[in-house]
């Protein structure tokens, strides 16, 4: 006798973790580059910290406008198929019959069976069937712009607060290393539990946003430093 057991999949987490983790390395990355471009620049403590806690806000409330936006515009797709798939189910019945049991014949199953899985699934549910037999959409994958984008500026500012603390402990000529190494930390820190999370590569999760990030801080570096030189 077969013993039941439960199974635990990582694709229910798709839709927060990929908010999550683009608002808390958008943080990190944005805010630390700000305060170690502004930092370059030569100007004072005070300069820095007020630049980056701006950065913070301003950077919260783009990431959840433009999650909000992005996902909504995602629902509303996702809206006008399922509106023109039920138009269908009531004018066209026996073609979406047929149309699904294409569907199952060509993932392997033979024509007699495919044709009877169809109506059997239609008659429970035709709607939610075709969904997410032919739109692929589910209760996993749907679209959920509210979460989204609460999610993104809450993990954008917990994101942006780490580098931003350094900066206000640490001032002087250290400040820029202090800022960047540690966002290299942040940023390696949040790559191996994004992976971890997503049941990903922990090594691939951590170098590739470290490395986006060291190249985004060392080009706002010289960009400050640069025009700080300049304008000095």
């Amino acid at each position: 006798m077969s013993r039941l057991h439960s199974e635990t999949h990582l694709i229910h987490r798709i839709g927060w973790l990929r908010a999550a983790v683009l608002g808390a390395n958008d943080g990190i990355v944005s805010t630390a580059s700000l305060l170690v471009g502004v930092s370059a620049s030569g100007a004072d403590h005070a300069a820095v910290l007020v630049a980056g806690l701006a950065g913070l806000v301003a950077g919260a409330m783009s990431m959840a406008a433009g999650e909000y936006v992005s996902v909504s515009s995602q629902t509303d797709t996702e809206m006008a198929d399922l509106t023109r798939e039920k138009g269908e189910l009531a004018s066209q019945w026996d073609r979406e019959v047929d149309e699904l049991t294409g569907i199952y014949t060509q993932r392997g199953v033979d024509a007699e069976t495919a044709r009877k899985v169809a109506e059997q699934m239609m008659k429970r549910d035709a709607l939610a069937t075709h969904a997410r037999e032919e739109l692929g959409i589910s209760d996993l994958t749907t679209a959920r712009p509210v979460q989204a984008a609460l999610t993104s500026a809450f993990t954008f500012s917990v994101g942006a607060a780490a580098p931003l603390l350094v900066a206000w402990l640490v001032a002087g000529s250290w400040q820029v290393p202090a800022i960047s190494a540690a966002s290299l930390l942040f940023l390696a820190l949040l790559g191996v539990v994004g992976a971890q999370a997503g049941g990903a590569n922990l090594l691939k999760g951590a170098l590739r946003v470290t490395l986006w990030g060291a190249f985004a801080m060392a080009a706002t570096a010289a960009v400050g430093a640069l025009f700080g030189t300049v304008t000095a």
